[in-house]
């Protein structure tokens, strides 16, 4: 404030010297004469004006001090009163804290409290824990005195009860749940299968290669051996086929594991009976000529499959194999005619299940390919009609499917599956195969046996020609809950221990009978 004062009066100095001295020089320049007395006039009123402007300078100067020392002391006074407020604000703050201190050692003094008491509570438990233990150590010695048993053997007792309770309530839930899902499942497959069997109208026995050749009179037999036998060696040398002639009359067998080299031998001693000229050089050019015309019969009967089945695009060769099939048979069943069956029924199923009709039925067709050539190659059919099909071209799906329908391979998809279903249904048809007597009774007798050797099994019948086994079993040792496991037990050893075509049904019959005597 002192500076602004000192400012003002210099600057009112400054001010009147500037006038005094611009008014002297006027003075000069147009007076020359009344120079002096104009110049003192001059000075004076500058000094005067000087004069005030330097009371006036100062007079600002202090009321603009005073404003200034106004507005500080109002300042300082409002800073004193936040700084009183803030002190007494940390001054409540304190006290709150102070009796959070206090309530938080209150509260630490009654957990240790609490903490002393637990542990004291520890200690308590500790020694209730030891006299039980001690307590249960005597009542277990005296109840294994009383009862006879360790505890090892309760425990082991205590064991297979709880085992055979877990047993029979499985049991009960895999019933329940089987039952479930087999409702549905078994309303709609056997909707479909009834449905293929209806729609495929085959005969009820296939044809079977015939291997007894019919002769006009038996005096052709010595026609047939000819001089020394060169006849009948020119033939078997031709052939490979064994001819037998017996005491059989009028006819001759043809014995040969081949059935094409046996339907070609046929042939050609039919071809030369009729033409009557039998002689070595004859029976090579007849062998020959029927050879070729039976691989133009295997042709056309292969090509016919297919078209039948609509099978385009079919390796040659493995047309020429399905021809071949035309002289195998399956337990008396002609194994092409089988397989266009195979292929039919799979190709209905299809449609019902929605799947592509034409990759199935091709499946179908070509599932037996294997048995064309199985008596050359070593291994199962299935694996050896794999290995055909993928070697000439066919679809990854198909030579799967090939070589899963016996179960060589595991199923993996829809189509598998089919292929084994249509399989079993072209065999198992009432009349599709034979069966030698002897075979059959001891399949009914092996299934029998097979169910007898469980234990709690009275009784078994193998009925509807094998495809039924009914087992009677004790009720005492069998419950209601185990009968289930019993039938997958004994299905499970079918299974293994034997071969047979289609599906055996295992049913388990408990009853409990009350016998009571009036005397």
């Amino acid at each position: 404030m002192d500076f602004q004062i000192v400012a003002y009066v210099a600057a009112g100095l400054v001010a009147g010297i500037i006038g005094g001295v611009f008014l002297r020089k006027r003075l000069v320049e147009g007076h020359g004469a009344d120079m002096n007395a104009q110049g003192k006039k001059i000075i004076e009123i500058a000094i005067s004006q000087a004069s005030q402007i330097k009371k006036e300078n100062l007079l600002k100067a202090k009321e603009e001090a005073y404003n200034q020392k106004q507005f500080a002391s109002d300042e300082i006074r409002k800073e004193k009163q936040e700084v009183k407020e803030e002190i007494n604000r940390l001054g409540q703050k304190k006290g709150a804290l102070k009796k959070e201190w206090l309530a938080f050692d209150k509260r630490q003094e009654e957990q240790e409290g609490q903490n002393a008491a637990i542990q004291q509570q520890k200690k308590v438990i500790t020694e209730k824990n030891k006299e039980a233990e001690l307590l249960i150590g005597k009542q277990r010695f005296q109840l294994e005195k009383i009862s006879g048993v360790s505890q090892e053997e309760a425990k082991k007792m205590l064991m297979e009860s709880l085992e055979s309770e877990a047993r029979m309530d499985a049991s009960k839930r895999l019933a329940r749940i089987e039952n479930e899902m087999k409702m549905e499942a078994d309303r709609k497959g056997k909707n479909i299968l009834a449905l293929a069997i209806c729609r495929y109208a085959g005969d009820y026995v296939a044809d079977k290669t015939v291997s007894m050749v019919p002769l006009p009179s038996d005096e052709m037999k010595g026609r047939i051996i000819g001089r020394e036998g060169r006849n009948i060696r020119a033939i078997e040398a031709a052939t490979g086929i064994d001819i037998i002639i017996d005491d059989t009359p009028e006819a001759v067998i043809l014995s040969g594991f081949n059935p094409v080299r046996r339907e070609i031998a046929r042939l050609a001693l039919l071809q030369l009976i009729t033409d009557g000229r039998i002689h070595p050089a004859r029976i090579e050019e007849v062998v020959e000529k029927v050879t070729k015309e039976l691989e133009g019969v295997m042709n056309e009967a292969g090509e016919q499959a297919t078209f039948d089945v609509g099978a385009h695009g079919v390796h040659v060769d493995l047309i020429n194999l399905l021809g071949r099939l035309k002289y195998r048979t399956s337990y008396g069943q002609n194994v092409l005619q089988h397989s266009l069956e195979v292929a039919f029924l799979c190709g209905i199923m299809a449609a019902e299940l929605g799947i592509d009709v034409k990759v199935a039925k091709r499946a179908g067709l070509l599932h037996d390919i294997g048995k064309a050539v199985d008596h050359e190659v070593e291994g199962s059919h299935a694996i050896i009609g794999r290995d055909l099909a993928r070697k000439y071209g066919e679809s990854e799906e198909v030579v799967y499917a090939i070589g899963a329908h016996h179960e060589d391979e595991p199923p993996q998809s829809v189509l598998d599956v089919l292929v084994q279903s249509a399989d079993a249904l072209s065999g198992a048809r009432p009349g599709a195969r034979k069966e030698m007597l002897q075979s059959y009774v001891k399949r009914l007798e092996d299934l029998e046996a097979i169910a007898t050797a469980f234990d709690g099994v009275e009784k078994s019948y193998a009925i509807q020609a094998g495809r039924d086994l009914r087992i009677i079993v004790d009720s005492q040792k069998v419950k209601d809950g185990e009968a289930a496991l019993l039938s997958q037990d004994i299905a499970r050893s079918i299974e293994e221990k034997l071969t047979y075509p289609g599906q055996i049904r295992v049913t388990v019959i408990r009853e409990t009978r009350a016998v009571q005597y009036a005397k």
